[in-house]
């Protein structure tokens, strides 16, 4: 009897999507910047590596079980956007597969492969992400506060780069500055998401800004100087008003941006005030050209990989190169209708939601990030899509927020 107790009791034991989720979530992102600050002190080996790619590995499979589950729960739960989704997946596969089979350069190939991977896992991730978990909101929130400690303390010079300490023992899998800043801004924007008071949210801008200032990483800094404004208008019950004081602002700012600057460390994110002085800059444009060169000579089917590793156009216009038309269309497709549908049905909205404002951010990092900086598909693609499929399925069934819990063992 005893033993038939113990059976029954685990069989009945539990784990929630939403605990799933909310723990590849916290591994993916602040685990990620406390391993790779651990290891740029000195105070560890890089016992697992660079970090991100082995765990994410590791999350693929209670990842996708807690997807099916939900989906194997309540019908409604899969969508079309998840069938767009999985269409632009296996496109994209059969591309690297049949240029890897023609013997494309491979890592450029595992490049995107991995790419795949994890816009499915952040994808996951946030979709599934529960507001209403508050013991999960104070992780982020503390974990926010300790990564802009460590981002402050650990500054040399006016820039956060832990290599420059000389202190760890295993250099070659520290991460950079971007990775870094990926950590700290899907962090951000959950906590910016659940902030509802104005004043917290000003304190909040101020610490991140200040923060990826440190840091170095220009994409991230300007996707939430982009993100403020637009937040705050959402959140304004007088939007006239607000629009004359955003301006306002804007005209004092640049009417001081020379006594600004001078009182700042020198930086990075300064080259942002005049990128023709950006050697950076200056390369990206270098390479946008030689990616719509490619184009112009194949602009159906693009050209897989004709460029060096490492240079491809910073913009969506790497879609096209190696994805051809089709891949490209599709792809901007999804990220502009999503954008125009959050802006038509749920910016104008009398109720404000954190949901739309996670979903509202993400969609248009991305969209900044793929005309200006990042190569596409970013896994922040995938984070803006679980954000959007979150909140409509939320609209749609309000009286359905929690995910039922799924069985494991059976």
């Amino acid at each position: 009897m005893e033993a038939t107790g113990i059976a029954t009791s685990r069989r009945k034991r539990r784990i929630s999507p939403t605990f799933v989720a909310h723990s590849a979530f916290l591994l993916l992102f602040p685990g990620f910047f406390f391993y790779q600050t651990l290891l740029g002190i000195g105070a560890i080996p890089a016992f697992l590596g660079g970090y991100f790619t082995l765990v994410a590995m590791v999350l693929l499979l209670p990842l996708a079980a807690a997807l099916f589950c939900a989906v194997k729960r309540d019908r409604a739960y899969a969508t079309s956007l998840d069938l767009c989704l999985v269409l632009l997946a296996l496109y994209y596969l059969l591309v690297l597969a049949a240029n890897f089979a023609s013997g494309a350069t491979t890592i450029i190939v595992e490049r995107y492969v991995a790419s795949v991977l994890f816009c499915f896992e952040t994808y996951v991730i946030f979709r599934m992400i529960d507001f209403t978990d508050k013991n999960f909101l104070k992780i982020i929130v503390v974990s926010l506060l300790v990564m802009s400690v460590i981002t402050y303390y650990f500054s040399v010079g006016g820039f956060f780069f832990l290599q420059a300490l000389g202190e760890a023992k295993d250099p070659a899998s520290l991460a950079t500055y971007q990775g870094f800043a990926r950590s700290y801004i899907y962090t951000y924007l959950i906590v910016a998401s659940i902030t509802r008071s104005m004043a917290l949210r000003y304190l909040l801008y101020a610490v991140a800004t200040s923060a990826l200032f440190l840091n170095g990483a220009r994409s991230e800094f300007s996707a939430v100087m982009f993100l403020i404004p637009v937040v705050e208008l959402y959140y304004a019950k007088q939007r006239l008003y607000a629009i004359f004081a955003l301006l306002l602002l804007s005209i004092v700012l640049v009417g001081g941006v020379e006594t600004i600057v001078t009182a700042l460390p020198e930086n990075r994110i300064l080259q942002l005030l005049d990128l023709s002085h950006s050697s950076s800059a200056i390369t990206r444009q270098r390479f946008t050209s030689d990616a719509l060169r490619t184009i112009w000579t194949n602009p159906v089917f693009g050209d897989f990989a004709s460029y060096p590793d490492g240079h491809y156009a910073h913009n969506v216009l790497t879609t096209w190169v190696d994805f051809g038309l089709f891949g490209f269309v599709f792809f901007c497709s999804l990220l502009v209708w999503h954008a125009a549908w959050l802006f038509f049905n749920g910016f104008f909205s009398k109720t404000k939601s954190g949901d739309f404002v996670l979903a509202g951010s993400f969609v248009c990092a991305v969209i900044l990030w793929a005309v200006t900086a990042k190569n596409m598909p970013d896994m922040s693609v995938g984070a803006a899509l679980g954000a959007f499929a979150r909140y409509r399925y939320k609209q749609k069934h309000p009286l359905n927020t929690q995910i039922v819990s799924f069985a494991i063992g059976r």
